[in-house]
C-alpha cells in the first residue's frame, strides 16, 4: 500500500488500519505499508524533536496494529519509529495473522540521520533475522539496508521466500517522476535483489517530496509488478508460492 503521508500521526495510522481492512476483505494474505509509514521520515536529529516520533515495539500502537491483524485474519508489515528508553530506531515489524508480534527488525544502515548523530540516541540493529509466517519465510530489510552488501549476503544465506523493504526516498530536488525512477533509480534496485536471490517486496509512501512506488521482484531480479511514482494505492499481486492457506489446506496464491 502507497499510503499518503500526512503532518497527522493519527490520520495515517487510521488510513494504515482502514487499508488493512480493506485488504483482508480483498481475502489478501499480507498487506505492507512503507518505512515510517506512521510519520514520514521526518526526523532531524535533534532528540527534543525526534523523540516524539517514536513509539514502544511491543506499545501502544503496535499493540493496536497486533488486534487489527488478528481481528482481519491477515499478515501486516510497516515501518515505524521505534523508542527504545533513550534511544530511537528505524524499525519495520512484521505481524501475523494471530495478532502476533513474529518479527521486529531494525534498520542497520545509518542513511536516516546524519552521520555525526550520536550512536547513544540514534541506534542500529545488528542482525537479519528469519522469521517462519504462514505465507513462507521473511526476512526484513529497510531502505539503505537493501544497498549494504554484507547484509544482502546475509539475506541469500538465510534465503527468506520473501524480502520485505519498506523504504522512504524522494528525488534530490523532489517531484514524483516516474521516468526519472526509471532512469535513475530502478535498475540499482533491481540490481540488489539479484544479488539477494529472494522475492521481495518494496513499498515507498507518498506525500509532497516524497515520490511512492511500489514493486515486486522475483529472485533473479526481474520485475514483477509495479504501482506508478505519484499515485497512492495498491499494488495488488499473486505470487505464486506454496503455502498453509486459510482453510488449512494446501495452496498457491
Amino acid at each position: 500500500v502507497v499510503n499518503r503521508v500526512t503532518a497527522s500521526p493519527e490520520k495515517n495510522l487510521e488510513t494504515i488500519l482502514q487499508r488493512v481492512a480493506d485488504a483482508a476483505s480483498a481475502r489478501s494474505d499480507l498487506v505492507m505499508f512503507s518505512e515510517t509509514a506512521i510519520t514520514g521520515l521526518i526526523n532531524d536529529d535533534d532528540p527534543s524533536h525526534d523523540f516524539a516520533l517514536g513509539t514502544p515495539i511491543p506499545g501502544p500502537i503496535s499493540d493496536q496494529l497486533c488486534a487489527h491483524a488478528q481481528r482481519h485474519n491477515i499478515n501486516v508489515a510497516l515501518g515505524l519509529f521505534e523508542l527504545d528508553g533513550q534511544q530511537l530506531f528505524d524499525t519495520a515489524v512484521f505481524i501475523s495473522r494471530q495478532g502476533t508480534l513474529g518479527l521486529k527488525y531494525r534498520r542497520i544502515s545509518l542513511g536516516w540521520h546524519e552521520p555525526g548523530a550520536s550512536s547513544d540516541i540514534y541506534g542500529a540493529g545488528s542482525s537479519v533475522p528469519k522469521y517462519q509466517a504462514d505465507i513462507g519465510s521473511v526476512c526484513l530489510l529497510v531502505c539503505g539496508d537493501l544497498f549494504d552488501d554484507q547484509l544482502v549476503t546475509t539475506v541469500r544465506r538465510e534465503n527468506p521466500d520473501f524480502l520485505l523493504v519498506p523504504f522512504a526516498r524522494s528525488f534530490y530536488g523532489g517531484g514524483h517522476s516516474q521516468e526519472q525512477w526509471e532512469r535513475e533509480e530502478q535498475q540499482q534496485y533491481l540490481g540488489q535483489v539479484k544479488r539477494a536471490q529472494a522475492t521481495t517486496l518494496l513499498v515507498n509512501y507518498l506525500d509532497d517530496e516524497y515520490f511512492g512506488g511500489a514493486f515486486a521482484v522475483d529472485s533473479k531480479g526481474n520485475l514483477i509488478s509495479s504501482l506508478k511514482a505519484g499515485h497512492e494505492g495498491v499494488l495488488t499481486l499473486d505470487i505464486g508460492l506454496p503455502y498453509r492457506s486459510r482453510g488449512g489446506k494446501d495452496s498457491r496464491h
